[in-house]
């Protein structure tokens, strides 16, 4: 029943503490400072009803020192400390790259590879449509092939980075199969 952290991302965190405060007794005093670098302390003022709120635009991997200060004109009540530590920065794709088109294939290959990724999902379809096939791709690696395709046909490409953390950011592209050629 004391300040602590939820929600942690790589630039921001909801701290939550117990309701000390109301409204007409007073307010509080957040500090945050980053622990490598106290003089790069922020500190902002929250109403004295408020049991929670989000900091933003933080540093990723960077643990914060939090201090929150009841200030309060009817009692004394100590500070409330607690340390937080931001994720690692989660970059989506940034791009999806067709190559080697051919009537029934082509290459798919996306950056960057980040070693924060478990696992790529390639999903494709054909456009307009919705069949969606899916194709799982280990977080290592950065390029697949797609087969069993129609001729002459755009597809919509999209590749999904999934996350330790289990999130996920995607980025699509489309790609358009070769014209098939007769045998014979």
């Amino acid at each position: 029943n004391r300040l602590h952290a939820t929600d942690v991302t790589s630039s921001s965190f909801r701290l939550t503490w117990p309701k000390l405060l109301s409204q007409d007794t007073g307010y509080y005093s957040l500090e945050y400072t980053p622990r490598a670098e106290p003089a790069r302390k922020r500190s902002q003022q929250v109403s004295g009803d408020h049991t929670s709120l989000v900091i933003s635009n933080l540093a990723p991997e960077t643990t914060y020192e939090v201090v929150l200060i009841p200030e309060s004109n009817v009692h004394y009540f100590p500070p409330q400390t607690t340390r937080v530590t931001t994720l690692a920065e989660e970059i989506s794709p940034v791009q999806v790259l067709i190559s080697e088109s051919g009537p029934h294939s082509f290459h798919v290959s996306w950056a960057p590879v980040l070693d924060s990724v478990a696992s790529y999902q390639v999903l494709y379809g054909p456009l307009p449509g919705n069949s969606v096939e899916v194709l799982q791709v280990d977080g290592r690696h950065n390029s697949t092939v797609v087969e069993h395709l129609t001729p002459n046909t755009t597809y919509l490409v999209t590749v999904t980075a999934i996350y330790r953390s289990g999130k996920e950011k995607s980025l699509s592209a489309k790609a358009c199969t070769q014209e098939g050629e007769w045998a014979g």
